[in-house]
């Protein structure tokens, strides 16, 4: 081109010769050349100075080497404009420009690099631009827009914002981006960005010593006027009274042996249970003894406590059952006799509790009794199922029958075999029924009714407790200063006297307590 604007073809002609090379036969638009190849050699006709080294990115298209590998290309080493076409929160940076405009690009380069680039370079005045190319078919130049053929294939899903980038972890404030070398798959080592990495170290496990407080933690704080220190607690054996202890241990020691075909017939070592009606406050305790503890020997001992019926309407009953000494199946004797008598009682509630506020003793004592003679006829034919001697599935039975309706103050007792029925009145005892008292054979069965006063404790109990109290006055008298004072003691409290301990007396123990407002 002249300073006149004139245009010499042939000048024109050899610059595009030296931009582009000559065409290809058959294949006009194809070139094997890549923008940095055709930008070295536009510098080179315009004779522009050469440019300070920069690191740049990976080319746009690999050019496959000599023995047609193509070279080895970090996959994770991303500049701050690559992105992964699937990539939608990454910023915007791929204006074209207008279409007539080649824009080259310096990606990954650091804010040095940027700033010395930015710096206007000591060179010669630039040359005259060279002349636009003219409308001929010319040789297509791929673009930002479109993916070379050759292009490595990226992962498709969208990565999160909070995804640390590729080939490291993101690093946190203070840390700085370091080369560190890593093992390409199939190929050389390569040096990434990435954080430094320092292997943790082993854990040790040691033993010290253990400081649970202060070894000298200095006096202890003044307390606030009218506070006064706690004693220390201290574990008190369990009571017992006479003139020594008792030969066994006061704690539980063995269990029973178990059979998985028989676990119904397992029974607990201690039964606690307690309610209060109106003016009736109850109390129910069922130990084993000392030595069915020592042997691991199951309690022979059974207690029911059972509410039927509701409102004034309704009764209470409690149960107290004992097996005998030698039979194998003594406890399940006690709680068959429990629960069957009870059965019998609740199937009757209505009757037995119009009998009792009307006074009507006769009809309450032959009613009871021939539900406990039923109850007892239930007891011989399981034995005899069982293919027991008569006498051996047998159990004695003590019953207490009360009006939950506070105005009705009758309190009905029934029931066979051993056992003691006690009252506490006055703070002295009565035993209401006496040893020496025994029926005639066909009058095995036992019954009482008598009238509650205010402040009264009624003590129903097995043989376990029934002989000690009456072989032993120092139990009877700890016992009436314990309960005879008007108010129900709590259930721990209750078991914890239920059990005090008589040397010679090591049979279980049940206790069925009721006391009147």
């Amino acid at each position: 081109m002249s300073q006149q604007g004139e245009t010499h073809p042939r000048q024109e002609d050899e610059w595009w010769r030296q931009l582009y090379g000559s065409p290809e036969p058959g294949d006009p638009q194809e070139s094997a050349e890549t923008v940095d190849d055709h930008y070295a050699s536009a510098l080179s006709a315009v004779g522009a100075p050469d440019e300070p080294a920069v690191r740049d990115d990976p080319p746009v298209r690999d050019e496959p080497s000599a023995d047609g590998v193509p070279p080895a290309r970090d996959p994770y080493a991303q500049g701050p404009y690559d992105r992964s076409p699937y990539d939608q929160d990454a910023p915007e940076h791929d204006d074209p420009g207008p279409p007539d405009t080649l824009r080259l690009r310096r990606t990954g380069q650091t804010a040095a690099q940027t700033a010395a680039q930015a710096a206007p370079p000591q060179a010669p005045p630039a040359a005259p631009a060279p002349p636009a190319p003219p409308a001929s078919p010319s040789p297509t130049v791929p673009s930002q827009q479109t993916a070379p053929q050759t292009a490595p294939q990226t992962d498709p899903r969208p990565a999160p914002a909070d995804r640390p980038p590729r080939g490291g972890v993101i690093p946190t404030a203070g840390e700085a981006w370091g080369p560190q070398s890593y093992q390409q798959p199939y190929g050389e080592p390569q040096q990434a960005y990435q954080p430094p990495y320092e292997a943790p170290a082993p854990t040790a496990f040691g033993e010290g010593p253990v400081t649970w407080s202060d070894p000298d933690p200095g006096p202890a704080p003044d307390l606030p006027p009218g506070w006064a220190a706690a004693e220390p607690a201290v574990e008190a054996a369990p009571p017992f009274v006479g003139d020594g202890p008792p030969t066994y241990a006061a704690e539980p020691t063995a269990w029973p042996v178990a059979h998985p075909d028989e676990l119904d017939s397992l029974v607990p070592d201690t039964v606690l249970d307690g309610a209060q009606y109106g003016v009736l406050t109850l109390r129910t305790a069922s130990v084993r003894g000392d030595s069915a503890r020592y042997r691991g020997q199951p309690r022979r001992d059974a207690l029911l406590t059972a509410r039927f019926g509701s409102g004034d309407d309704g009764l209470l009953l409690l149960a107290v059952a004992s097996g005998a000494r030698a039979a194998d199946d003594a406890p399940r004797a006690a709680q068959d006799a429990c629960r069957w008598i009870a059965g019998a009682v609740g199937r009757s509630q209505l009757r037995l509790s119009e009998d009792i506020r009307a006074a009507r003793r006769g009809s309450l004592k032959s009613g009871l009794h021939r539900l406990t003679d039923r109850c007892y006829g239930r007891l011989r034919a399981r034995g005899e199922d069982l293919g027991l001697e008569e006498g051996q599935y047998t159990a004695s039975l003590r019953c207490l029958l009360l009006p939950v309706d506070p105005s009705c103050r009758i309190r009905l007792f029934f029931g066979v075999g051993d056992g003691g029925l006690f009252r506490i009145r006055d703070g002295s005892w009565q035993d209401l029924d006496p040893v020496g008292k025994e029926p005639e054979p066909g009058e095995r069965f036992r019954f009482r009714a008598s009238v509650a006063h205010p402040g009264d404790a009624l003590l129903l109990c097995s043989g376990g407790l029934a002989e000690p109290l009456r072989g032993e006055p120092a139990l009877a008298a700890r016992l009436a200063h314990q309960w005879g004072s008007g108010r129900p003691p709590g259930l721990t409290a209750f078991l914890a006297e239920a059990q005090t301990r008589v040397k010679g007396y090591a049979d279980d123990r049940t206790a069925v307590g009721v006391w009147d407002a």
